[in-house]
């Protein structure tokens, strides 16, 4: 199913709105900001849901930055505003955005438009996707998007995803992943665990772990 970013500085109306597209199955996250949404990863979504009107930064100035970045231009926009005129709508749907819902709005519409918007687009995200990890090539991705990462974090992700739902203790990911090791604590493993898990954005929680005990991964 679809994944879907809502940004929009209303708390409940973008709680409400996310927790009834989770009713029908998509994938959501929200932020309260167009700030905070451009520190998130958008090529992860399959749609964007914005408010115009919200702090320094608008709605509007997201979507033209996502428009001019290469790696985002394809993703859908649809515009939730309070700003209804038809001089708005145009000026919306002028800066690419792929559909514009007023204020106030029923649920089963917004629900509507999306599914008639992700109709006309083909999925940015096929079922396969995910994280991967290529020892041949000595290569991560999550969902498509080239990880850099060192290679002891490339070996810790690795050796997790080939054994999903195995949790392994520390001395076993330090035996595996540090052969050579002088003096290496347990520590060492936590901190880049932490690291990847930072790097990894909404895939970081499939690195599980178990208190006082080590790590694995769970899809």
């Amino acid at each position: 199913m679809a994944r879907i970013l809502i940004v929009d500085d209303e708390d409940d109306l973008r709680a409400g709105l996310g927790t009834y597209l989770e009713l029908q199955g998509y994938d959501v996250d929200t932020a309260p900001s167009a700030e905070e949404a451009s520190l998130l990863n958008l090529t992860r979504y399959d749609l964007l849901l914005l408010d115009i009107m919200m702090g320094e930064m608008s709605g509007t100035d997201l979507a033209m930055n996502v428009r001019e970045n290469p790696l985002t231009a394809s993703v859908p926009i649809i515009f939730l505003t309070a700003k209804d005129n038809d001089d708005d709508m145009v000026a919306g749907l002028n800066l690419g955005a792929d559909d514009y819902i007023a204020k106030p709005y029923s649920l089963k519409n917004v629900l509507a438009r999306i599914e008639a918007v992700l109709r006309r687009v083909p999925p940015r995200h096929a079922a396969s996707d995910g994280v991967t990890c290529d020892r041949n090539t000595l290569t991560c991705t999550a969902d498509g998007v080239p990880l850099k990462l060192p290679r002891k974090e490339f070996e810790i992700l690795a050796m997790l995803l080939e054994n999903p739902g195995r949790i392994f203790t520390r001395e076993e990911l330090l035996a595996k992943i540090w052969p050579e090791r002088t003096v290496v604590s347990d520590r060492t493993v936590d901190v880049h665990i932490t690291r990847l898990r930072a790097k990894l954005g909404n895939y970081g929680k499939c690195i599980t772990s178990r208190s006082g005990y080590g790590y694995g991964w769970q899809d």
